[in-house]
Formats: structure tokens, sequence, C-alpha cells
């Protein structure tokens, strides 16, 4: 096999993973995309929302009432800074955010006020990673757990506004498993029983032998 032919079948083994995952999936704006992966994806305009999701809970369930971070990444391809003005959403209440690089510390805002965050032109805002803001939506309004998600909106300066699914994330580890099922043992148990019935028959038998020849 000559080397033009082996490069053309290696290039397409390597985009096949990424053709398989162009789906969407979703409520986003006509002029986005969204693509599943760990967390949720999607682009809008030069801004690139990546791995999106809330953090596996304690306990298995966010309460009701209780907060959620917002973990992911917002990435920007364009020459000039956007902002994220708010984080909106019918699942929660409000959002607080934590920036370590503002001035002075973000309120806890409903998510129509300005959040002020800048997505850097050819960079990337981090939000709840250890590095950047951290963003909490406070005052989930029902219990949600692994497998479920619920509908955040991310509204920018300059590309606009763009609705999608924030799923759970799974938990990091192997969680505890209870003890299996002995079934061999149950079948051990089952088989001396049988054995116990056949041995008392066969004395049975051999006791009403004796008796006739008696």
């Amino acid at each position: 096999m000559n080397r033009a032919p082996r490069a053309a079948v290696m290039g397409a083994l390597l985009l096949t993973p990424i053709a398989l995952t162009a789906c969407s999936a979703g409520q986003v704006t006509q002029t986005s995309t969204q693509e599943p992966n760990v967390g949720n994806q999607a682009d809008l305009d030069d801004v690139t929302l990546r791995a999106l999701s809330l953090p596996y809970p304690t306990g298995g369930q966010y309460s009701s009432g209780s907060d959620a971070r917002l973990v992911g990444a917002v990435a920007s391809t364009g020459l000039e800074e956007d902002t994220l003005v708010s984080i909106e959403g019918d699942a929660f209440e409000s959002v607080e955010v934590i920036d370590p690089d503002a001035a002075e510390p973000a309120a806890e805002t409903s998510g129509s006020t300005d959040l002020g965050l800048t997505v850097p032109p050819n960079g990337i805002l981090y939000l709840s990673s250890g590095e950047g803001p951290t963003v909490a939506l406070v005052g989930l309004t029902e219990a949600i757990g692994p497998g479920e998600s619920i509908d955040v909106t991310f509204t920018f300066e300059e590309a606009g506004e763009i609705t999608l699914p924030v799923p759970v994330g799974v938990p990091t580890r192997d969680l505890p498993r209870g003890e299996g099922f002995d079934f061999h043992g149950e079948e051990e148990v089952a088989g001396e029983e049988g054995s116990v019935e056949e041995s008392s028959g066969q004395e049975a038998r051999e006791q009403e032998s004796a008796e006739g020849e008696g």
C-alpha cells in the first residue's frame, strides 16, 4: 500500500469520532450548533461554550432549594473581546458570581443585571474550574440528579443569546456497591436438602423390605 492511500485512510479514521459527535440536541438559536460531549457544548458566532455541567452532587442528587456550581469554559475566536452579560433559567432563582480578578466581589443577581464577565479575544473564560470566576446557580427550583439537565440561557454583549441544556455530571470515582448475592450458595443448600431427602427415602424402603421378609 503506497503512502498516499494510507494517509487518506488514516485521515478518515481520525475524523470519524468528530463526525459522529456532530449531532444537535436541545434548543439553540438558528445561528448556533451544538454537540454532545462531556457536559454540553454549543457554538454561537465567535463564541464557543464547552463542557458545561453541574458537578456530581454529594449524595447523588441536588435537592430543591440548593445551589449548584456551573462548570465549563467560554472560548472566543474573535479579534475583539466579548462580555457574558447574563445567565438565566427557570430552574434556578438567581446567579452568584465570585470573580477573583474583579475590583470588587460581584453581588448575587437574578441574571438580568450585567455580570460583566469578559471573554478575551482569541482566549478562554473558565467558569468554576479554579481559574477565573466561580459561578453558582442559586436556589434550584426542583431536585435533579445524574442523567437530568436544566435549560440555561447565556447572553453575550456581541455574540447574542443561546439556550442549551446543562446536565448534572457523573461521579469522578467508582462508588461503593452493595454485597452481591451468592447464587451458588443457595444451590449448594438445595443440593444438600435434596441429598437428605433422598437418603431418608432409601432408609424407609430398606425398613419396609426387612419387615416384609420377617
